[in-house]
Parts: C-alpha cells; structure tokens; sequence
C-alpha cells in the first residue's frame, strides 16, 4: 500500500466561507461522546447513533424527523462504535485505568424492526478498549473492526506506561487478532485513510498500520508536540485536502491545546488556544477544492472552530460555530438533508446538534 505522505501541488484560491444554521436534535443526554452516521433503517438517508458514556441505552435519531430509538439496554460506560454491515461492534466498561476497566466488546444485531432495542453479544473483554474503526484492509470488500485500547493492560495514570495493544476482529469469526504491540502509553485517535491503512495518534506520535503481502507494516508519521513524556505526541487526527495538496490535521498533545497541520513532513500549529481538544474532522464546506478544518474542544470556552484556509495569504482562519454553548466530545461529516453539501453533526455532553451547511 502507498505510504499516507503523498504531497503535491498548490492549493486553489479561497472561495466565500461557509455558513451554518445549527439544529439541535438532542438536549437530555448523559456524557455525550461519539456521534456516528450510519443508515440504520436502509431508507437511504444517513442517521445519527448518539453515545453517551453516562447512560445505559444506546440511541439513534432517524433521519430527517429525527425520532429518537433504542439500540441497546443495559449498557454501562459505553466508550464507542463502529457499524459493519447490518451489526453493530460496541465498546463499554471503560474506565481510564485499566485495572479498573472491564473493555467489553459486544456486537448489536436488530430484530426485524430496527427501531426496537438489538441483541448484544459478547465477543471480546480488553481492558480500556477505547476506540472502534471498520478498515477493508486489502479492498476485497472484507472489512475488519479494529479496537485500539487507550493503555497496556498494566499501565496506571498519570504516566500510562506500556505497550498498548492494536488488535482486529473478522466480522462473523469475531476473534480477536493481535495488529501490533509496538504503540507506548494512551493511544487516544485512530483514522482509517485513503490507502485503508490505520493510523494512531499516542504519547509517541502519529504511526501509520498497513497489512501488506509480507505482514503488518509499522511507519513512524510525526513525533507530535515535542514536550517530555506523558506531556508530548499526539491526541486526534484527520486527513485534508488543499487542491491536490494532501495534510494531515491533528489536536495536540492528549487532550491537547493546539490544532496542528502537517504538510510536506512540516509541523504546524494553527491555533494553541483551545483547551481540553477532543475532536478533529475535514471537509470541503464551501466547494472550492480546499478542506476545511472542524475542531471541537471541551474546556472553556467549550466549543467548535472551524478553520478555513486563506490562499490569498497563506493562512488559516477560525470562525466559532459553537460560540461557548456548545463543546464537542465528538463530530462526524456527513450530508445530512440530501443537498449534496456536507453538513456536521456533534456531540457534547448533553447535546447531538447538526449544523446545516447553507
């Protein structure tokens, strides 16, 4: 498989900026942390699966009334999901130390109504498993689920020393499968990419995972913030596009404070004022051929920045979508109204917003 650092040519000129109308879809939620898109009923629009690690049920809204379902009961510190297919891999009893993280693996399966609570099974118990991503590593049309733990199994806060586990689960066979052992402390993103490698943002830095021919490659991407242990590396990640010109985007360190960009192997921050960063996500809101930037951080001022790229004068600019009322835990991109632009959907503590790309 080609390696993620593929740089090319100029970006384009920079277009009117994008404006959004926000929506909410939800108010009462209990520790809002990821929101997926998923089409869960097969009518062809995209639906919201709203995790809240503070609840018991798992919800969705359905697209476009947004009527809210049960996925799940009984469930208690979900952490995150990932669908496949018709089934759904859930991650739940997470704690941040791991002694004290059961890291249940179950796969939701629906009855003939979608709309009423799915079956959950049991398939795996991993400490601290944190974050669920489908991969189809060799573009056969069989995808996997990897499960990136945040910690080893024996590693204890504040330092979370240890080497962290990258395992995979075959849907169907749901055994699990050992990527790697080679990523040390809390492992906090992980991003699928164009070329279906995996990559993991950890206290060391962004890696990038390919399955090839002769095995399980590992490339070492970045370093990230270059402070000391447990202080340095990287937090979350997400891949853009400048005309032809490939970036990686990235908050750091863990939980970090700066919206960093790499292009061409430079390091750059964009902004350092952010506080508690926990979600980055791009796309190209306005159409003119350069990704945007969509950061979501949970401290004060708690809110969403998105970062517009300035060709003119080879720069990024922030506007402030969520304006001190809403953080984010999580943000998904998605056309959501079928107007053939990307909306964005997130998540905080108590809410699931949309905001509407005018």
């Amino acid at each position: 498989m080609r390696s993620l650092l593929v740089w090319l040519v100029l970006p384009l000129a920079a277009a009117p900026p994008a404006s959004f109308v926000e929506h909410t879809i939800a108010s009462d939620l209990r520790g809002g942390y990821q929101v997926v898109v998923a089409d869960l009923n097969h009518d062809g629009k995209p639906d919201l699966i709203a995790l809240a690690s503070g609840m018991t049920d798992l919800v969705w809204f359905e697209n476009p009334g947004w009527q809210r379902h049960v996925l799940a009961t009984g469930q208690k510190g979900m952490i995150n999901c990932a669908v496949v297919g018709d089934e759904i891999v859930l991650a739940s009893g997470f704690s941040m130390e791991a002694k004290n993280s059961v890291g249940l693996v179950s796969v939701l399966r629906p009855g003939p109504d979608v709309t009423q609570p799915w079956t959950a099974t049991e398939i795996d118990r991993l400490p601290t498993s944190h974050r669920l991503r489908v991969v189809d590593p060799h573009g056969d049309g069989h995808p996997i689920v990897v499960n990136a733990p945040l910690t080893a199994a024996d590693a204890s806060g504040p330092d979370y020393r240890g080497q962290t586990p990258l395992v995979y689960y075959v849907p169907g066979e749901w055994k699990r499968h050992v990527i790697s052992t080679e990523n040390s402390g809390v492992v906090h993103g992980i991003l699928v990419t164009e070329e279906r490698c995996v990559l993991t943002a950890s206290f060391t830095g962004i890696h990038q995972f390919c399955m090839t021919a002769d095995g399980i490659k590992r490339t070492e991407i970045s370093k990230g913030d270059p402070a000391p242990w447990p202080k340095g590396g990287s937090s979350d990640l997400a891949i853009g596009h400048l005309g032809k010109t490939r970036f990686l985007a990235a908050i750091e360190p863990w939980h970090g404070n700066q919206v960093v960009t790499y292009i061409d192997g430079e390091r750059k921050i964009i902004d350092d004022t952010i506080l508690d960063g926990h979600t980055i996500q791009t796309a190209d809101f306005d159409g003119d051929g350069n990704d945007e930037i969509v950061a979501g951080f949970r401290g004060q001022p708690r809110s969403v920045y998105l970062y517009t790229w300035d060709a003119a004068a080879k720069k990024w600019t922030r506007t402030d979508l969520g304006k001190g009322a809403m953080g984010a835990a999580a943000c998904a991109i998605a056309d959501l109204n079928a107007d053939r632009r990307p909306d964005i959907a997130c998540i905080d503590g108590t809410r699931l917003k949309w905001y509407e790309n005018k």
